[in-house]
């Protein structure tokens, strides 16, 4: 989206501006607002004319306009009718320089999760890579993805859901937040928390081991956990970094998100939002989650502590599949920059990056 465009929106969010005002605002002539906010018309959105000037009476309920009017951070969107992956487009965006983009598609033809694993992406979920370059040895990247997770969890709490993330990042909702009292999300998830996957390496491209989410017609969702899991699968993120030995070059996070898709089209073992709490506007969903995790990106401290509160391994008994075998134990802890610890009978071990699956209460509780 062009600086005018996205000056544009800006003037119009504030509320009413006369067309004099914007030309000033914006350096063009007044002819060439008229065209603009023609153009927005054109677009789904609805601008009047009144006394004060132009005013917005109605937003298109998706695209690229549509998420950048409001918007509070600074970050540019790309969006797509239709894309193979948005991690793909951020990943070709960085290689030309770029940064703080965020590739946004309607729906995807070739998505990818962990382990090249493909999966679905319809028209009504969230399918979306934000690149990145975070000032930061890559050590540090997987804190990027954690924050990423607490950022959608939020967002699908302010949005009615009881969500929480299960280690190494998806977004849940835990049979154990299932409350038939009628407790909200708002009403607190109990603490635990989950990984940002494995840690970045050094030179070239790096996978975190996140997951992909929505419908997969050859494989259900995180098909190496039983259906009795416990848990739905709201969200997961892809995670992918260049770098050098002691910074990180770019990150394209990518967490793809089952928001207003029909239960009926999902897997079993997935859900949405719109399953859980009905359907939502996607580009104030989107906002969200962008406003949340720029908060985060900011105060990168910040992020193992949100996540613990928002998390829902800690406490529970799990079996973590490795690269280098099966650890089995209750996760009692997380470590920077998104390790699990887990108590085993041999005691302590620390797991970087593995497919976690929760088992029976680790002493009785959830």
């Amino acid at each position: 989206m062009s600086d005018t465009r996205r000056a544009l929106l800006d003037a119009l969010a504030e509320g009413p501006v006369s067309g004099p005002d914007l030309a000033d605002r914006l350096g063009v002539s007044r002819a060439a607002v008229w065209k603009h906010v023609e153009s927005l018309r054109d677009e789904g959105f609805g601008v009047e004319s009144a006394g004060d000037g132009y005013v917005v009476t109605d937003v298109p309920e998706y695209g690229g306009p549509a998420i950048e009017y409001g918007l509070e951070v600074d970050y540019d969107i790309e969006f797509h009718e239709t894309l193979d992956s948005s991690n793909v487009r951020a990943r070709e965006l960085a290689a030309e320089g770029a940064s703080d983009v965020v590739v946004v598609a309607r729906e995807q033809t070739a998505s990818r999760g962990r382990k090249n694993r493909e999966w679905s992406a319809p028209d009504g979920g969230v399918w979306m890579s934000l690149l990145v370059r975070p000032d930061e040895p890559p050590a540090y990247a997987p804190l990027y993805t954690l924050a990423m997770a607490v950022a959608v969890c939020d967002a699908a709490r302010e949005a009615g859901v009881d969500a929480s993330i299960k280690w190494p990042n998806d977004v849940i909702v835990s049979e154990a937040n299932d409350n038939p009292s009628g407790a909200s999300a708002s009403d607190g998830v109990s603490a635990s928390e989950a990984s940002g996957g494995s840690p970045a390496h050094a030179g070239g491209v790096a996978t975190s081991e996140a997951s992909g989410s929505s419908k997969n017609s050859d494989t259900p969702v995180d098909s190496d956990t039983p259906d009795d899991r416990g848990y739905r699968k709201l969200c997961g993120i892809l995670t992918e970094m260049e770098g050098e030995a002691d910074r990180v070059s770019w990150l394209v996070i990518g967490p793809g998100i089952n928001v207003n898709l029909d239960p009926a089209d999902l897997p079993e073992g997935a859900t949405s939002v719109a399953a859980e709490a009905g359907p939502v506007e996607r580009r104030v969903f989107v906002q969200r989650v962008l406003e949340r995790f720029d908060e985060l990106r900011g105060d990168i401290d910040a992020v193992l502590p949100a996540w613990r509160e928002r998390a829902d391994t800690l406490g529970r008994r799990v079996r973590v599949h490795t690269a280098s075998g099966v650890i089995e134990g209750e996760a009692v802890d997380i470590e920077h920059p998104g390790t699990l610890v887990v108590r085993t009978d041999e005691g302590e071990k620390r797991v970087h990056a593995g497919d976690c699956e929760h088992l029976r209460p680790a002493d009785g509780g959830r």
